[in-house]
């Protein structure tokens, strides 16, 4: 029987564990953190990063890490089983439960349940947990701290506060990590029906609140070569840049993409080179099983919070709704769902998110949108006829828009969604369709290929107090600038067929000109303009 060792793999399912899976270490991504000092100093901290980053990992890798050592005893403890319980009542037995499991799964000393109050059981199992693994110091660190709500969150962190005076050995946990995907604060704030914790809040004992970074360039490449190593197998350098450009270096997209390469489209065995075709089948497999994490980023799209700032990037808006202080602003960053870029202004996080979002926001009108076999598109050689194609939405938009409208709560991007669904119809075999979002912009730029071929596009909004000339000279502007600036993605080469501008009359009704005026097609140099 043949006693060679399994390959180990790219994992996206769980935490990481190096015995099994390609990993790098997860403490060279944290920012903000001193880990030497929280034992040595006896710090609270709080660890926050939104979901599939590596917290997980990244915490059983430092217990583990703590207990090698032999100068003190660290438990990792999740408290997700307490998710969704308000009540203080019910939720401090179900913490004290997830501590004596997690004890015992560490083969550390148990504590007993106590068998005082729900406000005081954490502070008293901590306190007899402590004095159980004496002479040694006790580190905790808390998993899954998003998941408390309302009066949990509170009694939680009022015990731990409670006890933080007393911490030591054979007392109270010397050091606690809070971990989650926002702040503490955030949470307090939330459990205090909006209302921003003051000094004298629990938890005003934390040290520090770091957070864990996305994987950089050369990550990428360094996580790749732990595979070269074991079985051999390389990677293009094309490839690597492509998993960086498409996933901005997301921990679970950049393993997802190498998973799927080496598992699903190469066999697990093969030693053969991956290429950038590779990678991209791996995107396109995975944008299509919309697996948990990203059904989950999809399903976010739903909370007003995430449509109020998710619309405005779409359309290139701006106002005091994207202040960064702004709490809608603050969640969907913390959802790392966008991120702050210095010269695009607030933008989505990557690539494939981008894709996503759009696929679940115009979902309904892809599969409703007629058969293109209906439609005027191709040229007698195969190629695509955009003039054709943009006419047929034109006399699409006029019939149908008032109507399709009414079934979405992205009104304001309804436009956009409605002409990215018509033109993916299209090229959704044969080619692609790629979009720049970005807030403060005032559009929404699109380039689409097909066959090799790239056709320009900007989206202006024509609004209220505004008037169609103005707009259409900004535009102009702008998507002359964009199709000079435009960086085709990796693979493929800068042809450009057309450039188009595409205005949407969003003025009141009392505004409006009648369609047969609305709907307008000019040529302006290079630049053909569409009113709608």
């Amino acid at each position: 029987m043949s006693t060679k060792r399994p390959l180990r793999f790219f994992n996206t399912t769980g935490p990481c564990n190096p015995d099994d899976h390609y990993m790098l270490p997860p403490e060279d991504r944290l920012v903000g953190a001193q880990l030497h000092r929280y034992v040595s100093d006896k710090l609270y901290w709080v660890l926050h990063a939104p979901r599939q980053t590596g917290k997980t990992t990244f915490l059983q890798s430092w217990m583990r890490e703590i207990n090698a050592g032999g100068e003190a005893l660290a438990c990792y403890v999740s408290v997700e089983s307490c998710r969704g319980i308000s009540e203080a009542e019910r939720s401090m037995p179900t913490i004290c439960a997830a501590i004596r499991k997690h004890a015992s799964q560490s083969n550390m000393p148990v504590p007993e349940l106590p068998q005082s109050t729900p406000f005081y059981m954490l502070n008293d199992i901590l306190s007899n947990w402590a004095a159980l693994v004496a002479p040694k110091p006790l580190i905790l660190l808390f998993d899954e701290v998003d998941v408390m709500i309302d009066e949990t969150i509170l009694s939680f962190l009022s015990q731990l506060r409670d006890g933080f005076a007393g911490r030591g050995i054979g007392t109270f946990p010397v050091s606690v990590a809070l971990v989650g995907m926002r702040d503490l604060k955030d949470y307090i704030t939330a459990s205090k029906g909006g209302i921003a914790p003051n000094p004298g809040s629990p938890f005003n004992i934390k040290s520090d609140s770091a957070s864990l970074s996305n994987f950089q360039k050369e990550d990428i490449a360094h996580l790749f070569a732990r595979r070269t190593s074991e079985n051999g197998q390389q990677i293009t350098q094309e490839a690597l840049d492509y998993v960086y450009e498409q996933s901005n270096g997301q921990p679970w997209l950049v393993n997802s993409l190498f998973k799927r390469a080496t598992i699903r489209i190469l066999d697990q065995e093969s030693v053969d080179t991956v290429e950038m075709k590779h990678i991209e089948e791996a995107r396109e497999q995975m944008i299509a099983a919309r697996e948990t994490h990203l059904d989950a980023l999809a399903e976010r799209l739903k909370d007003p919070r995430i449509r109020d700032v998710v619309q405005l990037i779409l359309t290139g808006g701006t106002g005091p709704n994207l202040d960064p202080n702004n709490p809608d602003v603050t969640l969907a960053t913390d959802l790392g769902l966008i991120k702050w870029d210095s010269d695009r202004g607030f933008t989505i996080a990557n690539p494939i998110y981008e894709e996503i979002l759009t696929r679940t926001l115009n979902s309904v009108y892809f599969i409703q949108v007629p058969s293109p076999s209906s439609w005027r598109w191709q040229t007698s050689d195969g190629r695509l006829d955009m003039d054709a194609l943009l006419h047929e939405f034109q006399d699409f938009w006029r019939s149908h828009s008032e109507v399709w409208e009414q079934w979405t709560k992205y009104t304001e991007a309804f436009p956009h969604l409605l002409l990215m669904a018509f033109l993916q119809r299209v090229v959704n075999a044969t080619g692609r369709v790629e979009r720049e979002y970005a807030t403060g912009r005032g559009r929404m730029d699109l380039a689409v290929e097909f066959k090799g071929e790239w056709n320009i596009i900007e989206i202006k909004l024509l609004r209220t107090g505004q008037t169609f000339e103005k707009v259409k000279t900004e535009g102009l502007k702008q998507v002359t600038r964009y199709r000079d600036t435009f960086v085709p993605p990796v693979g493929f080469h800068k042809r450009i067929t057309g450039v188009y501008l595409v205005v949407f009359d969003r003025r009141s009704e009392a505004e409006k000109p009648l369609w047969d005026e609305r709907i307008t097609w000019t040529q302006e140099g290079e630049v053909t303009v569409l009113g709608c």
